[in-house]
């Protein structure tokens, strides 16, 4: 049933999705990055329209239209997401430039302070010299007083002198008038001191007659309070001669004991009357105080003010006696000060001038930190959709995500003596998500989900997998486990330290999440239930860290001493995992679990080696099973989510494990070399998996058996003699990274809400399988018939999986490898010398080379070797060649191949083009025009 139309198709599915970009060998990344999506822009009302389209279809049971549809759909995506990446790399060069602008700026504010500081001193020395000039003069002026006042005393003396005083007759005049006209404002100041004092001694006189006055009435209250007393002692006698009646009176009775009460109450507002007179006594007393201050204080301003007056009359002397000599200094002392005065304002203006240019780049700093926040501003959202995109296509494929984290060097650590030996590719397509590592001399590059520099801090990578996590609420079964040698920061990164807010680990963070968010939930009517439960697999042997029973790390016994049988892992139909006799701890609040993980903690085998000084021994597992119901909507979820902190890799030449150590490290290699045969197992698409060969492969069989997410850390040492065990775990991951293990199980609850978000109706679900069909690579799932793709319908309290491929799928599908790999016409390059021969043959017979660079864990390059056979079957006088980069490192170094799959054709033993990334098409295209051109 496999025809070429249907070919065709899958190619066209293939090329949207892994749209790969040609790389000429003289080309720079800006052309390429353009080559391919240039002149196409995107608002942000596009791609949200882009997100929420919904795809127009007229027969809802026409495949092809719809799987063309969701060609052109998946198309518009990769094209945006191109685009996002250009436009976040030209923000990055956008804020390096405005980064440039503000330090100029601020080198020209630097600048212009040194100018206004140095102004500032040219002024502060002009302000000196004048002062020194200023008391020059006074010099010169007392001096020259002397002088003329000896020529005065030598001119009356002799006659000569009278013709000239009488030639400067007239201006003496003149100074005398104007002296006459200084004395007489003199005066006229001196009489408006007079009236003032005139008038402080008539306002001191009536304070006295105040005073007086308030004496007399002080005086007066006391006779009235005398008269008052006085009259109470007489109505005291009247009330004792009323008593004295009353005795004798008995008919009279109640009109004296109202006379009593009258009186009474008479006596009582005397009393207050009294009281009042004396308090206004006191208060009288206080002013008379107050005013006596007053006027001794106006008596020593008068006495001020008199002492002022002789001062202004001996000043006045004095300017009488030295008019006619001040005069003339006076108007030179004004031409100085004139001149002086023009200095300080062109040195005011040259300093306004100057503050309004430090004003102006004040300004354009404020507009430069405006526009590159609102840069990083745009940054940060483009980031948010590229992220929301990427997880998208990475639900929708199935992989394991692996993230890397590089932990900081320690103090007793060396770095590599040619420097560090880890490094992070810079550019827009790796920046974030690549790691190189060098060994050796030779550079090996690395691509995951994620990759955390050693100062990226514990709550960065939570924000990472906080997501993840979330979707343990909605039902998922969620896995995060943590790989890596030993002291290479797994324990950090699950557990951290709890003590401390901000480096508490993914693990204390999780739950915070959880139980925060399960609180919001509960709000629109959610009811759940958690149950937490700890082991750690330790020598292959299962233990219980909640058990009281334990005694040792290595001993577990019951209550009469006896031995208790291992715990079973078992695991159900629904893909549920059970351990036989664990303990389940029901907890309502994360410090209930914090409380649990500390006993676990304590529980847990450690131990000392030389490569760490608390080496984690064993697996820890940490499980939590969620359940919850809504009891308004009748809907259940049944989540679960298992952090796993595994123990660390190791070599025995640097750990120098010996006797229970050594067996404990022979243990823990024992199960992370299961762990690789697994992955390598379902990296080669084998039938068998070998996931019962350790306890620890058989308990994550759920997690890498696709029926679940899962997430794997890989923890990394920056310290250079660990660059062997780096690159291995490096290698491990991108094994990880590159298995496909299926999509998660959903519910029909589910599938709904993921259509709702993909703009999709929620009756089709055939639209959903056609996604998957679209995204995942040829050679994994061919579309149309090559596999039978099958959503069962069951109701909303049932799971209903999406079957990637039936039994009948996966025989036709083998029967096809078996056809092409009958007919292949592409030789298989595994070394440097075979290299050679072959490209020296062609170049010999003036034959072209197409050249085919792969990695057995790239899953582009798989998926492109079915077509690279296809085409070498067209061409019959093309020599094709397929060149393992982990076979042959020689010749990947040579040609410069940093990214596969990367495709070169070479005439003349030379290469002429390089094709990077998976693009069937282009590939195509390239090849018919480099052949016939």
């Amino acid at each position: 049933m496999v025809g070429t139309p249907t070919n065709g198709r899958a190619r066209l599915a293939f090329s949207v999705v892994n749209g790969g970009q040609e790389l000429c060998l003289t080309s720079t990344p800006t052309s390429i990055a353009g080559s391919d999506y240039g002149g196409i822009e995107f608002t942000k009302e596009d791609v949200e329209a882009l997100l929420n389209e919904k795809l127009k279809r007229k027969d809802r049971f026409n495949l092809k239209e719809k799987c063309d549809n969701m060609v052109e759909y998946i198309k518009k995506l990769k094209q945006c997401i191109k685009w996002f990446q250009e436009l976040e790399y030209s923000y990055l060069l956008e804020q390096k430039k405005l980064q440039d602008e503000l330090e100029s700026s601020e080198i020209k504010f630097s600048e212009m302070e040194m100018i206004v500081k140095k102004k500032e001193e040219e002024l502060n020395s002009i302000v000196v010299e004048l002062r020194k000039n200023n008391a020059f003069l006074q010099e010169k002026f007392t001096r020259e007083e002397s002088d003329k006042l000896a020529a005065v005393e030598s001119l009356t003396k002799e006659k000569e002198a009278r013709l000239i005083m009488e030639r400067s007759q007239a201006s003496a005049f003149e100074e005398l008038a104007r002296a006459q006209r200084e004395l007489s404002s003199a005066n006229q100041k001196i009489s408006s001191l007079n009236e003032m004092y005139k008038r402080l001694q008539d306002y001191i006189t009536s304070l006295q007659q105040y005073n007086g006055k308030l004496h007399t009435e002080l005086s007066t209250a006391e006779d009235d309070l005398k008269r008052v007393e006085k009259e109470k002692a007489a109505m005291v006698e009247d009330l004792g001669m009323i008593k004295a009646e009353l005795a004798l009176s008995k008919a009279s009775q109640d009109e004296a004991v109202k006379q009593k009460d009258a009186m009474m109450n008479e006596v009582t507002c005397l009393r207050r009357e009294i009281q009042q007179v004396r308090d206004d006594r006191d208060r009288q007393l206080s002013l008379v105080q107050n005013l006596s201050d007053e006027v001794e204080k106006c008596r020593e301003s008068a006495g001020k003010y008199c002492e002022e007056l002789n001062e202004m009359k001996e000043k006045t002397n004095e300017l009488e006696a030295t008019c006619s000599s001040q005069s003339i200094e006076l108007r030179t002392l004004q031409n100085h000060l004139a001149a002086a005065e023009n200095k300080l304002q062109v040195s005011d203006l040259t300093a306004m001038e100057t503050m309004h240019e430090f004003e102006d780049q004040k300004r354009l700093v404020c507009e430069l930190q405006q526009r590159l926040a609102d840069a990083e501003n745009k940054l940060m959202e483009g980031e948010k959709l590229r992220k929301k995109l990427h997880n998208t296509i990475l639900e929708l494929k199935g992989n394991i995500r692996v993230f890397c984290r590089v932990r900081p060097l320690l103090p007793d650590e060396r770095s590599s003596p040619d420097g560090n030996f880890i490094s992070y590719p810079s550019s827009v397509e790796s920046l974030g998500r690549g790691i190189d590592l060098v060994q050796n001399g030779q550079r090996h590059s690395f691509s995951y989900d994620k990759v955390f520099a050693p100062e990226a801090t514990q709550e960065d990578v939570f924000v990472e997998i906080s997501q993840l996590v979330q979707s343990a609420l909605d039902g998922y079964k969620v896995c995060i486990f943590a790989y890596g040698q030993t002291g290479s920061g797994k324990t950090y990164t699950m557990m951290g330290r709890p003590g401390l807010l901000e480096e508490k680990g993914l693990i204390p963070r999780s739950l915070e999440q959880i139980f925060q968010t399960r609180q919001s939930l509960q709000l629109q009517g959610w009811k759940y239930e958690m149950q937490v439960s700890m082991l750690e697999i330790y020598n292959e042997t299962i233990y219980d860290l909640l058990s009281t029973n334990r005694t040792a790390p290595d001993v577990l016994r019951s209550e009469n001493g006896s031995p208790i049988k291992p715990y079973a892992i078992k695991h159900d139909a629904s893909g549920n995992t059970q351990v036989s006799d664990l303990t389940v701890v029901d907890v309502r609040s994360a410090r209930e679990v914090s409380f649990l993980l500390e006993q676990a903690s304590r529980s847990r085998s450690v131990g000392k080696t030389q490569m760490n000084e608390q080496s984690s021994r064993s697996h820890f597992v940490f499980t939590l099973k969620i359940s919850g119901i809504n009891e308004s909507t009748d809907q259940q979820v049944q989540g679960i989510l298992n952090l796993i902190d595994l123990a660390g890799s190791e070599r025995l030449s640097k750990s120098g494990s010996t006797g229970d150590r050594l067996k404990e490290t022979q243990a823990i290699n024992r199960s992370l070399s299961s762990l690789s045969d697994v992955i390598f197992a379902l990296a080669k698409k084998k039938e068998h998996v070998p996931f019962r060969n350790s306890k620890l492969t058989y308990l994550l069989q759920p997690c890498l058996g696709g029926d679940s997410k899962t997430l794997m850390f890989v923890n990394i040492s920056p310290d250079s003699s660990s660059a062997s065990e780096s690159l291995c775990s490096l290698r491990f991951a991108a094994r990880v990274n590159a298995c496909e293990i299926g999509l998660v199980v959903y519910s029909k609850r589910d599938l709904i809400v993921l259509m709702k978000v993909r703009s999709f109706s929620p009756f089709d679900y055939q639209i959903l399988l056609q996604i998957v069909v679209l995204v995942c690579p040829i050679g994994t799932v061919p579309v149309e018939n090559n596999y039978h793709l099958e959503l069962a319908m069951v109701d909303n309290t049932c799971h209903s999986p999406i079957r990637r491929r039936s039994r009948k799928g996966e025989e036709e599908d083998m029967e096809i490898q078996k056809k092409i790999v009958k007919k292949t016409r592409v030789i298989k390059v595994s070394s440097e010398e075979s290299w050679d021969c072959y490209v020296t043959k062609a170049f010999k017979q003036g034959c072209p080379v197409v050249v085919h660079f792969s990695a057995s864990w790239c899953t582009p390059s798989r998926a492109m070797s079915p077509f690279f056979e296809e085409l070498a079957l067209q061409y019959k006088y093309v020599l094709f060649l397929s060149v393992d980069v982990d076979e042959a490192k020689e010749v990947a170094s040579k040609l410069e191949i940093k990214a596969m799959p990367t495709f070169v054709l070479m005439k003349n033993g030379a290469p002429n083009y390089k094709l990077v990334g998976a693009n069937p098409v282009e590939l195509s295209r390239r090849i018919n025009g480099f052949i016939y051109g």
